[in-house]
């Protein structure tokens, strides 16, 4: 047999052995094509004046002209600078917390008490941000909420944290990391648990007390998934999330609460430009193509794990 033949027959002894693994992907591979890269010829709306009658493929070509108004949009500017403000302010508060979570998780040697604590906090997860957002609603409520009431009680002066451009950024974060922080630490444990615990003896008896370790052991044994989850949360930095903004935006917070998901909506759906919203919408993705690629190759350069 030739050398050829012998790796197609390797090929497929090594496919057949691990033939149930690759089934069970293919319902998560069914949906990337159906629903991420089939609709991807859409894009074309970006540069045609859409109509419904004509179709795609029958719609005129009109080039760069939505993009020209794209960028001569004051709306669109502030649209943008929104988007980016929110995604970095939550970059920087959300993404430590389930590291933080995690190495707390961690040190927990209770077990019941640890199953406990890791239900309560992936518990929000499976929530949907109507549950949630009506939730916050009651708890910042300027008439009866109990933060509201409590704020009052201590002295203070009730806050209007729904209808304030100042307060708006802080209520997403916060109802954000009480969503999904408990739901990410899944990674960093799974991370966490490979560990050789041989290292954690060893810094034992040089002396280490649980900081230390945590210091010299701990973190370094999750740095490369910590810089893989970081490089897909800057590739993502663009999306807000469509639902949790929509549900605590208002007339009174517009100015600082309308984003590229809420912005794309109203002017896509409820407003009927098609092909102008999805030239913002191919915009927003070409940033988001750029931002994740830059810092994969940053974080290649600086010698971290990278995504490829």
């Amino acid at each position: 047999m030739t050398n050829a033949g012998k790796h197609s027959s390797g090929m497929r002894a090594y496919f057949w052995k691990r033939r149930w693994l690759y089934l069970m992907c293919l319902p998560g591979l069914a949906f990337l094509i159906i629903f991420k890269y089939i609709p991807m010829y859409g894009v074309i709306m970006a540069f045609q004046d859409f109509s419904f009658k004509k179709g795609i493929f029958g719609s005129p070509f009109n080039h760069f002209a939505h993009f020209q108004q794209l960028f001569t949009s004051t709306k669109f500017f502030q649209v943008f600078s929104n988007s980016l403000l929110l995604s970095i302010t939550r970059l920087i508060f959300s993404f430590p917390i389930p590291i933080l979570l995690a190495l707390l998780i961690n040190e927990i040697r209770w077990m019941p008490y640890k199953k406990v604590s890791q239900t309560l906090m992936y518990l929000p997860h499976f929530l949907s941000w109507i549950v949630l957002g009506g939730i916050t609603t009651n708890f910042l409520s300027m008439t009866d909420g109990l933060v509201n009431d409590l704020i009052a009680a201590l002295g203070g002066q009730k806050i209007n944290f729904l209808g304030s451009t100042d307060w708006f950024r802080f209520v997403i974060i916060v109802t954000n990391i009480w969503k999904e922080a408990g739901w990410g630490t899944i990674i960093y444990l799974a991370g966490l648990s490979a560990i050789n615990p041989d290292l954690y003896e060893a810094a034992t008896v040089d002396g280490a007390n649980r900081l230390q370790r945590i210091a010299h052991v701990t973190l370094p044994g999750i740095a490369n998934t910590v810089v893989i989850m970081l490089v897909l949360a800057v590739g993502g930095l663009m999306n807000n999330g469509f639902e949790q903004v929509y549900l605590f935006q208002n007339d009174l917070n517009i100015a600082v609460s309308d984003v590229f998901e809420t912005y794309t909506y109203k002017i896509g759906i409820v407003s009927g430009r098609y092909s102008y919203s999805t030239a913002v919408g191919l915009f927003k993705n070409v940033i988001a193509t750029i931002l994740i690629f830059s810092s994969n190759r940053i974080a290649k350069k600086l010698g971290g794990a990278t995504l490829y």
